[in-house]
């Protein structure tokens, strides 16, 4: 899971390392809160399904503590999103919005998979994108002059610990990296849609 994450997260993603890098204009960063927000700001999310599909106690102890903590990055996600003020005119924008919600629809599949595993690998990959995606939110928030929160979301050592007993444990290994394999892929998804629609806005 941890090279997979290496591999396929969002820290590779050039674009997302611009906008934590501050650089890109405040429209930028305005759009992609609005759509982090979009995939991952609503109630019941990846985390709160996931809860849902858990079979095993290991498994469902971790994943219950992530969804607690989710709550709160939910609310940080809300002021942000109050904080960047409306979305930034875009050519094509109906397009990437209907891009944006099958992306959101895809990751509420995974997290609902009655495959036992899968959905907690999208989990587990969301828990540790998110330490990458924080820092896209808490660069807007330093932008926007929003107060930062601090993340409450399992530390990474215990997410692993998780991870490699239920590997050895429970033999769902495979389901939980395929799990976490197509929530990276919607994460890049994401970041990809985020910097066409820069460019459209920077041509337009």
């Amino acid at each position: 899971m941890g090279s997979l994450a290496g591999s396929d997260g969002s820290a590779n993603h050039p674009y997302l390392r611009r906008l934590i890098d501050g650089n890109e204009p405040m429209r930028d960063l305005c759009d992609a809160v609005h759509f982090i927000c979009l995939l991952h700001g609503r109630h019941p999310g990846v985390i709160d399904h996931a809860l849902q599909h858990a079979r095993f106690t290991i498994e469902s102890g971790w994943i219950e503590a992530a969804a607690d903590a989710f709550a709160g990055e939910r609310t940080y996600l809300v002021r942000l999103v109050a904080g960047a003020g409306p979305l930034p005119s875009t050519p094509g924008h109906a397009e990437s919005e209907a891009a944006a919600a099958a992306q959101r629809h895809a990751l509420e599949m995974l997290a609902q998979s009655d495959r036992a595993g899968c959905a907690t690998g999208a989990a587990v990959a969301l828990a540790i994108d998110w330490t990458t995606i924080r820092q896209v939110l808490d660069t807007a928030a330093h932008r926007f002059g929003v107060t930062l929160v601090p993340s409450e979301l399992p530390l990474a050592e215990e997410t692993v610990s998780v991870v490699d007993a239920l590997a050895r444990e429970c033999a769902i290994e495979r389901a939980m990296l395929f799990g976490a394999q197509q929530v990276y892929a919607q994460h890049r998804g994401l970041w990809d849609l985020l910097e066409a629609r820069a460019g459209a806005r920077n041509r337009g």
